[in-house]
């Protein structure tokens, strides 16, 4: 088979075209045959950043329910103390999360410059979203309250 452009020996021993067989490959992304110049890493992370500042968002809203349920409860509640200063760190750990996020979004991933402080900041917003994760495993723990049929069921 023999085309227009370059040929190469294929693995059966039978000429390839390339040029024939680049124009049957979709050019829609670097996976598909197009170039890597088409995905912009930058509209990525800043739509993947924007994904978690959501997240981070409707855990703070969460958090700021439990919160307000159980100074509600009041101080008889038996761990009123520990779920309120849980809470209250995992909230402050959530705002520093945000900000990071915001000024990881707000640069730009192209510059090189830039790229290896983003991945700093990257990997501080990652630790620390894992520390709020943690954190809300505690407050999930110390806030359950045994009522209706489970209290008396004595467990």
């Amino acid at each position: 088979m023999q085309g227009l452009g370059k040929t190469e020996r294929g693995d059966q021993g039978r000429d390839i075209d390339l040029t024939s067989l680049r124009s049957t490959m979709p050019a829609s992304g670097p996976l598909q045959g197009g170039s890597p110049s088409n995905l912009n890493m930058n509209l990525y992370a800043t739509k993947k950043t924007a994904a978690e500042g959501m997240l981070d968002i409707a855990l703070f809203l969460a958090n700021i329910t439990h919160m307000k349920t159980v100074i509600e409860q009041g101080a008889g509640y038996r761990y009123y103390a520990a779920v309120l200063t849980l809470i209250s760190f995992s909230l402050a750990l959530q705002i520093v999360a945000g900000v990071l996020i915001i000024v990881i979004a707000r640069r730009d991933l192209n510059e090189e410059a830039n790229q290896k402080r983003l991945n700093s900041l990257n990997n501080y917003t990652t630790i620390i979203i894992f520390l709020i994760f943690v954190t809300n495993i505690f407050i999930s723990v110390f806030g359950m309250e045994r009522t209706g049929l489970f209290a008396r069921m004595h467990f």
